[in-house]
């Protein structure tokens, strides 16, 4: 699997991306979030959505979650939590970096904006559901043991009253996810990120689209038996299953 190809654009953030060559044109696009941007396309098992559309006639893209690229992936959370409880909202400017950068891409000729398609793993669902919610060009998220709020992961437990958790909450911004396409995958006892929190907000947000006016809500969540740490793990067969609905949405053939 070659390494992942890093662009540093105008806005200043930089772009991780495998496939095609940006010289092509635009193409459909998967903009994939797990741990650092490299590290989000190239080390296992955190990459398999990357590495099972690898081959296919689009990109995959991904850009460093905040700190990332500056400390050891298992010391990142704390460094959320930490913060977080200090009150500095990191996500919200992370976001519309994010956002400007698909705005760039789009303007370049990069990412087709009729096929672009959003995921991520645990944190990373969290911060795909944020942009997903921030750019309605954006027609589907995916998301694989997806963090969907902070105050009852175990992460940010202590955190519970701080006033920006509820603020970062996805509950906060799932009006704006009204009507998008959207699988999560998570299993069944996931302690770390709490499987029923992941429920309740699938609900809400199912709830809110029906009325809406959408009869049939496409709002999915696949609960499977709990793997890894906690139950916190994502089973091979999931990350699959995730790879080939994104190329459905992405009207990608299979």
């Amino acid at each position: 699997m070659p390494d992942p190809v890093p662009k540093t654009l105008a806005c200043g953030a930089t772009i991780y991306y495998m496939g095609l060559p940006l010289e092509m044109g635009p193409l459909p696009t998967f903009i994939y979030f797990s741990l650092s941007g490299p590290e989000s396309l190239s080390l296992h098992p955190y990459n398999q959505p990357a590495t099972f559309l690898e081959d296919d006639a689009l990109r995959v893209m991904s850009i460093s979650l905040p700190f990332h690229d500056d400390y050891d992936r298992r010391q990142v959370m704390r460094i959320w939590a930490n913060e977080i409880r200090d009150g500095n909202d990191f996500i919200t400017p992370f976001v519309e970096l994010a956002a400007q950068a698909i705005d760039e891409l789009i303007e370049c000729e990069v990412i087709d904006p009729e096929y672009l398609t959003v995921g991520g793993l645990s944190r990373g669902s969290f911060i795909a559901s944020h942009l997903a919610a921030r750019e309605p060009r954006i027609k589907a998220l995916v998301g694989f043991a997806p963090l969907t709020k902070l105050n009852v992961s175990t992460s940010f437990k202590e955190l519970h009253e701080t006033p920006i958790i509820q603020k970062l909450n996805l509950d906060f911004v799932k009006e704006a996810l009204v009507k998008r396409a959207i699988r999560f995958y998570i299993g069944n006892r996931d302690i770390i990120v709490q499987t029923t929190a992941c429920y309740e907000f699938v609900r809400d947000l199912t709830d809110m689209t029906y009325e809406q006016g959408v009869r049939s809500p496409p709002i999915e969540m696949v609960i499977t038996p709990s793997i890894g740490y906690k139950g916190h793990g994502t089973p091979t067969e999931s990350f699959h299953d995730g790879a080939n609905w994104i190329k459905t949405q992405l009207g990608v053939q299979m």
